[in-house]
């Protein structure tokens, strides 16, 4: 009977208490994969839905891979430098299709290439100004020294500025997730932009509420002190965009 009437108090989640500072509303977008399209359609939506809610200092977070996969990769970068130069507070995160993008451009290493096409580089090299036909006669070597005149140096200077992990508040953006154990300043960045069954396999609660791309999920994945918004936008046209202000949070879909 006493088992009855006393419950267990439970304490709450990290996900129920996490809060970005007073003043400051954060729009965190997942990965693009070439899809320029629906990056400017969710983008209107956050610029809508922004000027709703009133003023505030507005940041806005890419979790990373904007290129590869899909057709616009070339497009999306562009479509990210003008946000950029526009004075709008936008902050970029590396990863891992951005660190394999920056080598095989800078390297010139046959093997890069290769490793570059196979993580889905063919989709992002066709998004530049050469022809399948053309593309289709060149061997991995004369296509690694294509790369360096196909893809503009002003493209690869800005990929090459982006971060691996961004601190507001009780969150923690990165692109991959973290090696649970390791406290966030002591994080790799090949984990940061890499890593994923230790992470998504973790329990219990992190230093921070992270917030991630780079695993696909057919919808948003909350749980413990994750928050997964990649929802594979290059095939399922679900581009997705977290939104936070305050201790609240909410979510924006292409």
């Amino acid at each position: 009977m006493l088992g009855r009437l006393f419950k267990k108090a439970v304490a709450p989640r990290p996900l129920d208490t996490a809060r970005v500072p007073d003043g400051v509303r954060v729009y965190a977008i997942g990965d693009i994969h070439g899809r320029d399209d629906l990056l400017s359609a969710l983008l209107a939506k956050i610029q809508a839905d922004d000027q709703a809610r009133g003023p505030a200092d507005t940041q806005i977070i890419f979790l990373g891979d904007l290129v590869d996969r899909g057709p616009g990769s070339a497009a999306v970068i562009e479509t990210a430098m003008a946000l950029k130069a526009s004075g709008k507070n936008v902050r970029f995160l590396m990863g891992n299709h951005e660190e394999v993008f920056v080598s095989a451009c800078r390297k010139g290493d046959p093997k890069v290439t290769r490793f570059f096409l196979r993580i889905g580089g063919e989709e992002t090299v066709l998004s530049y100004p050469i022809t399948r036909a053309e593309y289709m006669t060149l061997d991995m070597e004369q296509l690694t020294e294509r790369l360096a005149t196909l893809v503009p140096q002003a493209h690869i200077a800005f990929v090459e500025s982006f971060e691996d992990q961004i601190i507001i508040g009780d969150y923690a953006f990165v692109h991959a997730g973290i090696r649970p154990g390791v406290a966030l300043v002591d994080q790799k960045p090949s984990d940061l932009r890499w890593i994923r069954d230790e992470f998504v396999g973790q329990r219990g609660d992190l230093e921070k509420v992270i917030v991630y791309g780079h695993t696909i999920y057919d919808a948003v994945e909350e749980r413990g002190s994750r928050i997964g918004i990649d929802t594979g936008a290059y095939n399922s046209g679900k581009l997705t965009a977290l939104a936070l202000e305050g201790g609240d949070r909410w979510y924006l879909q292409t």
